[in-house]
């Protein structure tokens, strides 16, 4: 390929992922935004128990997505990957329109739980392959702009369109920016040369090599926690905040107003972290996050509440970014998506958490002030775990760890 060809393909890169995680990002948010009505309206006799287990059925398949398709990009490559799971996520959400019942709807967040999974680690993966040299980072933290402004345009599609619509109006407006998406990406998106490079025909076990085994598990503890903090907040924020007696309005402007937070905090957050260091940025923000997760637990003016939740959003969804930029830092060609993956397949298992914790901190009638608390909490154990990732040098290929 001519030399000015690659180089007008490689500019889709970067604008093509980006669209892919605010899908990704929309999911996000979804259920959400839309389970207040469900439970106000008693759609399929809903409780907050089973909005739980249909939480927790989507992101199990997010699990399995990340820990099988993350590993598979680096067989097959990043962009069969990620057409992929752009593809079968949004089929699933389409569906998700015309369930019948809870228990279909479940299952399609599961299927679409599985292109879920996949697409983000793929994602970071070619955008750090194809990003200029010191600007990792914030690559990183560009693309995942991409993930919380699906995440505010899903609270204003909220505000939108449950009203006249109905919820199922949702999942359809979720879906159908694939049909255009994805001939794009089939045209113009190009394969990464890392991966054309490698080629590797081993993966998951080169991550507990070449002295990487403390990093990958430090890793993948503080992916559980950021993601249990991601997850739990933007499902169960707008309940919360409506058992703390604000109006369901006021609490999805709060969910809009958290995320809106997400995407300044991830513009500053890559910044500084090509300045001073990945690391101890991830370490920053994590301690940020369990500072204004605790300041949430008191009662604020209007005011200065829209500011708190602002900042909270700043750190709490740029510290799980942060996490992704270390891991993409840390593993080289031959593993990076593989260690993007299993990080974030592992920190799903914190986003199951989060929406479970939630739920049962709503049953039980102490959701405010407690679980904020409790979010503050995991924050702290997020900067302690980041503390510990370490990797020493080596001058195997297979990584660039410092």
């Amino acid at each position: 390929m001519p030399a000015e060809q690659a180089a007008a393909r490689r500019a889709w890169v970067i604008p093509l992922a980006w669209t892919a995680v605010l899908l990704d990002g929309f999911d996000l948010v979804v259920l959400g935004t839309v389970l207040p009505v469900l439970l106000r309206d008693h759609v399929w006799g809903i409780t907050p128990a089973s909005a739980s287990v249909v939480s927790t059925a989507g992101l199990v398949g997010m699990t399995l997505g990340a820990l099988a398709i993350g590993t598979v990009t680096d067989v097959i490559g990043r962009r069969k990957a990620l057409i992929f799971a752009v593809t079968l996520f949004s089929a699933c959400t389409a569906l998700c329109a015309l369930a019948p019942s809870m228990w279909v709807f479940g299952l399609l967040r599961f299927a679409a739980g599985l292109g879920l999974g996949g697409c983000l680690p793929t994602a970071i993966a070619l955008v750090t392959e194809h990003a200029r040299p010191g600007r990792a980072g914030s690559a990183t933290t560009t693309l995942m702009t991409g993930y919380h402004v699906g995440a505010v345009l899903t609270a204003l599609l909220g505000i939108w369109l449950i009203s006249p619509l109905g919820w199922r109006s949702m999942f359809l407006a979720g879906a159908l920016p694939a049909l255009v998406l994805v001939p794009l990406m089939i045209r113009h998106l190009p394969e990464s040369a890392a991966f054309e490079r490698t080629r590797p025909a081993e993966t998951v076990a080169g991550l507990f090599r070449g002295g990487m085994l403390r990093a990958t598990l430090a890793f993948w503890v503080t992916s559980f926690m950021g993601l249990l903090l991601v997850y739990g907040l933007n499902t169960w924020l707008p309940e919360i905040m409506r058992q703390a007696g604000y109006p369901l309005g006021a609490a999805l402007g709060l969910l809009l107003t958290l995320n809106l937070g997400g995407v300044v905090g991830l513009l500053v957050a890559g910044r500084v972290a090509d300045r001073v260091g990945v690391r101890g940025s991830a370490i920053g923000w994590f301690g940020g996050a369990a500072v204004f997760l605790a300041l949430l637990s008191v009662k604020l003016p209007g005011p200065a509440l829209y500011v708190a939740v602002f900042l909270t959003g700043g750190f709490v969804f740029s510290a799980q970014v942060l996490v992704y930029a270390y891991v993409g830092r840390t593993y080289g060609d031959a593993f990076r998506a593989t260690g993007l993956g299993w990080a974030a397949g592992v920190g799903r298992l914190g986003a199951i958490s989060g929406p479970l914790v939630g739920g049962a901190l709503l049953s039980a009638g102490i959701a405010y002030p407690w679980g904020f608390y409790a979010f503050a909490a995991v924050g702290l154990v997020g900067a302690l775990a980041i503390s510990a990732a370490s990797a020493r040098r080596t001058p195997v290929n297979g990584y660039l760890a410092g």
